[in-house]
């Protein structure tokens, strides 16, 4: 049986993932930390399949959407890699939770918490889609003020991981997402896009959860 040709849509897509995943094969071996109390700090980037560590351009750009002092929030950085979204947001006064399924990943990453004595950062080896509905499952379960989702861009994540994220976010919270592609708010997920950007083959996003929250904060300005 003769498959239909792929749509242009489809070649659009395919073309976009390749380009992301050519940035994390020439992607630096180390980031820098470019705010608060470990600011220019190192991160090492180990050579594991589809690490790319968030740029500090983009970085940057969030913290400038989220503000530069985080004193009291909890964040979860749910694909962790380098740990640059998560420790940056520590840097800034936040706890975090980091999650990284790869043990290699992990391995580094706990060796960094270790060196940067970060007692408010905890590094687990966890596969982020089942950790997240597992979180949001537990009986007085303590929602986060701000998600950090930045998946491998050749697996179909984005969907599943924005969809689990939301249930573990404060109403009023923030799910940051980069994608090689555009994402949009969903209503029926309760979200919606508060800011969006691109820096290269990088479409990065901060959407709020919105549903069911009474007296939410105004968007920040």
């Amino acid at each position: 049986m003769r498959r239909p040709p792929p749509s242009r849509s489809d070649d659009v897509r395919t073309r976009q993932v390749r380009a992301a995943q050519s940035v994390a094969r020439t992607a630096a071996q180390e980031v820098r930390i470019i705010g608060g109390q470990w600011k220019r700090t190192p991160l090492p980037v180990p050579v594991a399949a589809g690490l790319r560590p968030t740029s500090s351009r983009v970085r940057e750009t969030l913290f400038n959407w989220l503000g530069q002092d985080l004193s009291g929030w909890r964040v979860l950085d749910a694909f962790a890699g380098s740990g640059a979204l998560g420790l940056e947001a520590a840097s800034r006064g936040a706890s975090a939770v980091l999650l990284e399924r790869d043990p290699t990943l992990a391995t580094s990453l706990r060796a960094v918490v270790q060196r940067l004595k970060a007692a408010q950062v905890q590094v687990q080896q966890a596969e982020a889609l089942a950790w997240m509905a597992r979180a949001a499952d537990a009986p007085n379960a303590e929602p986060f003020d701000l998600v950090f989702l930045d998946p491998p861009f050749d697996e179909a994540l984005f969907q599943p991981a924005l969809a689990a994220a939301v249930r573990c976010v404060a109403p009023g919270g923030w799910i940051y997402a980069e994608a090689p592609h555009a994402l949009s708010g969903d209503p029926a997920l309760g979200l919606r896009c508060h800011r969006q950007g691109r820096a290269g083959a990088v479409h990065f996003h901060l959407f709020q959860r919105v549903d069911a929250a009474e007296g939410l904060p105004p968007p920040i300005a």
